[in-house]
């Protein structure tokens, strides 16, 4: 810091003047930025770990049809939940038919059928449902399975294509469309300042159709990771790119230089973890289960989700999450646009 000059009688300076100078110099930001970014560090790594290291079930609906209320079919669930040191949600169904629609509907990860008359309990799984599901699923069922000596047939019966094993192609994906989003955002405040508001989020949408289009195109036909439903995939993907865009000039509308943290914070340390992506809902921190589904992230992971896996199954609750979001952030950036650094004067021919 430099020195501070006397005082008109010479003076050394006072500790109120010497913080006086502190925060008039560029010192201050920059001290702030420091442990800022240290406490994020902290943050983003702790979140994701506390998300995704060990995930442990918690509850897991599936379905169930023919005997599995009866003595072996009751034994075989208490022991599944034993294993999985957690409790499965049982929903009942009258045949096959209807369980598997509840898979595809996504409102169960598995099929459990347990005949009446002895033979092998099945328990079919949907590694499309969630790969990390279905895998602590499969893996408890051969251990109870020899424990009781009950033969124990296990299927997948909505496998992940060949060019995602593990299921992560979608959460990826998202993230790039969420990462991109807001970062597309923030250059536009940087370089093209005198943008008016609406000329603003016009620029959002453009770069969110083309970036969307890109995504799914590498993906897709590039990569050939994933085949997607193009059509469906591309709007979810520019939707997507188009509410992080709006969020962080929501926040710079309300905070300023400082609205990358906030941005940030919810978009991707609170955001990409609870999505499911990475780790399915039923084996997240049950706050982060529940809070992921009304973030931006996690609704653009259910929509790809259902779009890529469960065709003619998509359910509109992940459009108004992200509907909801892109009215909110553009409704307070028209109505305190006047905060929001940027624009440009009128022409003096226009002034009054």
């Amino acid at each position: 810091m430099p020195d501070l000059p006397h005082g008109v009688h010479g003076r050394p300076p006072t500790p109120a003047d010497r913080w006086a100078a502190f925060r008039e110099s560029p010192y201050l930001p920059a001290t702030v930025l420091v442990l800022l970014v240290a406490s994020v560090a902290g943050l983003f790594a702790g979140s994701y770990t506390y998300a995704m290291a060990n995930p442990t079930p918690h509850t897991v609906p599936i379905a169930a049809i023919d005997a599995w209320d009866q003595e072996r079919g009751r034994r075989f669930i208490a022991e599944m939940e034993k294993g999985l040191s957690t409790s499965l949600k049982v929903h009942a169904y009258d045949s096959y038919r209807a369980a598997k629609e509840a898979v595809d509907d996504q409102t169960v990860f598995a099929v459990l059928d347990v005949p009446s008359h002895g033979d092998a309990i099945t328990l079919d799984v949907s590694g499309a449902s969630g790969a990390s599901v279905a895998q602590v699923l499969t893996a408890t069922a051969a251990e109870v399975g020899k424990a009781t000596g009950v033969p124990v047939t296990v299927r997948d019966i909505k496998p992940l294509q060949r060019g995602d094993p593990r299921g992560l192609a979608i959460f990826y994906i998202s993230i790039a469309a969420v990462i991109i989003g807001f970062v597309g955002a923030i250059q536009l405040n940087v370089h093209a300042r005198a943008l008016m508001p609406w000329e603003r989020i016009a620029f959002i949408l453009v770069y969110a159709l083309l970036g969307g289009f890109t995504i799914a195109a590498v993906v897709d036909w590039l990569l050939g990771s994933l085949k997607l439903p193009f059509v469906e995939s591309w709007s979810i993907l520019t939707l997507t790119m188009f509410v992080s865009g709006t969020v962080f000039t929501m926040f710079n509308t309300l905070v300023g230089r400082w609205a990358l943290l906030p941005t940030w914070g919810l978009m991707v340390v609170l955001g990409n973890p609870s999505s499911g992506g990475a780790v399915s809902w039923p084996l997240l921190p049950s706050p982060l289960g529940v809070i992921g589904r009304w973030l931006p992230p996690g609704a653009s992971v259910n929509a790809q989700h259902t779009a890529v896996y469960f065709a003619g199954h998509q359910h509109a609750f992940p459009f108004l999450v992200l509907a909801g979001w892109a009215v909110l952030s553009g409704t307070v950036f028209f109505v305190w646009r006047h905060c929001h650094a940027g624009g440009r004067p009128a022409p003096s021919h226009a002034a009054p």
